[in-house]
């Protein structure tokens, strides 16, 4: 039996509950090379980079195989995105908010101020349009998209003091990544986008006065908790990122028809992975930090209120100047507000009561 016959009739599943597929016969050998925009030190961000690559190669029996990089390795954490429009690389991993500079569309593929949660996000990515609306949009800078994880709603970051309210936060110099930096500048927040591996020596130095990775789990790799006591929640400008895998668009359409669905195989297997590594290491490491004192603190009504309000207004004003945002924040914005009617009957209810029992 062919490899095209093992996936019509085991579908995707089964490939992957086999771990691997029987070799591509007959095709030329191919090596990419991918660069990161996360170091190696990150296991849950980069190691969704390794399965990608680990199951390329398993899937095309060696004859497909991709080499990975970490942040620095080749360019600098911010430049993959230009390495791979000029054909420098075949692939990047990355959060396409960091992005937003080229155009503020970027950001509608991964995150933005009270957007989509990562189930809901993965909804609309592959049920929805957001994977047509999305590559329509990055075939103008050479990209091919592929979903590659999920952090799930991220902590609202690390403060060297309170934040109570909207007062506390003017002036306040806060490491956030990409979009979210325009709604807290609405806010009076000072918005600073540095890569994961200067965090702690500018909150050490106070350089920053606050700053926001991810999670308990990769925090703690930072050692934010060393240099900021208070550990705020949610993060309500990153309900649920998306990584993604982007490949360069000539480099992907001269790809023989089987290795282009090994590499959709391939993603959607790192993307489920991501999502899964967080959801089983966060609760221990958040353990871990409220051992060492860390003083964990929900966001006020009012912050959430005052932010909703300023990123409501800057998607409106965003729509009324960039016709490539509004055309994709038009389908995104009544896909979310089907899926939060859905939730707040199920998901929501079923939650808010399992959290308050003592099991």
């Amino acid at each position: 039996m062919d490899r095209r016959s093992i996936i019509k009739h085991a579908g995707i599943a089964g490939v992957l509950a086999a771990g691997s597929a029987p070799a591509v016969h007959a095709q030329s050998a191919i090596r990419w090379r991918l660069a990161s925009s996360f170091p190696k030190s990150l296991d849950t961000l980069f190691g969704a980079e390794e399965t990608f690559a680990k199951k390329v190669s398993e899937m095309s029996g060696g004859k497909f195989t991709i080499s990975t990089h970490a942040a620095g390795e080749l360019m600098p954490a911010f430049g993959v995105v230009d390495a791979l429009q000029g054909g420098t690389v075949e692939m990047a991993h990355t959060a396409a908010y960091y992005f937003f500079g080229k155009d503020d569309a970027f950001t509608l593929s991964c995150s933005i101020p009270f957007g989509l949660n990562s189930r809901q996000m993965t909804a609309w990515m592959y049920q929805g349009n957001g994977l047509k609306l999305t590559r329509e949009f990055y075939r103008n800078y050479n990209i091919m998209n592929f979903p590659g994880g999920n952090t799930g709603a991220q902590m609202g970051g690390w403060y060297r003091k309170e934040i109570k309210t909207v007062a506390d936060m003017k002036g306040l110099k806060f490491r956030v990544g990409g979009f979210a930096g325009k709604v807290l500048e609405r806010m009076g927040v000072v918005p600073q986008n540095i890569p994961a591996g200067e965090i702690y020596q500018a909150l050490e130095k106070g350089t920053l006065d606050a700053a926001e990775w991810i999670g308990p789990y990769d925090d703690q790799k930072l050692g934010l908790n060393k240099v900021a006591p208070y550990y705020y929640y949610p993060a309500w400008w990153e309900g649920g990122p998306q990584l993604e895998f982007f490949i360069n668009t000539k480099a992907y359409e001269a790809l023989p028809a089987e290795y282009k669905t090994i590499v959709d195989v391939a993603a959607a297997y790192a993307h489920q992975e991501v999502q899964a590594k967080y959801d089983v290491k966060n609760p221990t490491a958040l353990k871990q930090l409220v051992a060492t004192k860390t003083k964990v603190l929900p966001f006020s009504k009012e912050i959430m209120e005052r932010a909703y309000k300023e990123a409501m207004g800057l998607y409106a004003e965003l729509s009324a100047k960039n016709p490539a945002w509004k055309k994709i924040y038009e389908d995104f914005a009544a896909f979310r507000r089907d899926q939060n009617l859905w939730f707040r009957f199920t998901e929501a209810r079923f939650d808010s009561f399992m959290q308050a029992q003592k099991l």
